[in-house]
């Protein structure tokens, strides 16, 4: 099954994607596609305060859907894309210590997109910080090859 198809399968419309009005939602040179930083639109607040980690992990998926979405509209399809990097911010209490579990809800989205072993398989970083933009609970940007087929 290809990734366009699992896409499809997960319920995800890749053409519904609502670009920010100021900014370049992705950005490609040569093979290799930058996202900018897309948050967790319908989760604000504090992990660790005012969210759990399992919310923070589905707005973490939220990041993730936003991130495909953009680097389809530059390529029409993600059946030639590998997740290189992803780096995850995350709106933390000063005692939370689970950013890493909540990023996890980003990376098990590439992973059952792109397989977990083969073009799923990424670097990570997840940070926490004091505040994000708008007070949203997760901020995600990411790293995508483009792979040639030919």
């Amino acid at each position: 099954m290809t990734p366009d198809d699992k896409i499809k399968e997960l319920g995800i419309d890749l053409t519904a994607y609502q670009p920010p009005a100021n900014l370049a939602p992705a950005t490609r040179i040569g093979s290799t596609i930058y996202t900018s930083g897309h948050v967790s639109t319908g989760y604000k607040g504090k992990l660790g305060q005012d969210l759990i980690t399992a919310q923070g992990q589905e707005a973490a998926r939220v990041c993730a859907v936003q991130l495909l979405q953009a680097v389809y509209t530059l390529t029409g399809t993600l059946n030639n894309l590998r997740c290189v990097k992803v780096l995850g911010c995350v709106n933390s209490a000063p005692d939370f210590v689970e950013q890493h579990l909540v990023i996890n809800g980003a990376s098990q989205l590439f992973w059952d997109v792109f397989g977990k072993d083969s073009r799923g398989y990424h670097a990570r970083s997840a940070l926490g910080f004091a505040s994000l933009p708008v007070g949203f609970a997760v901020e995600i940007e990411a790293i995508f090859e483009v792979i040639d087929e030919s």
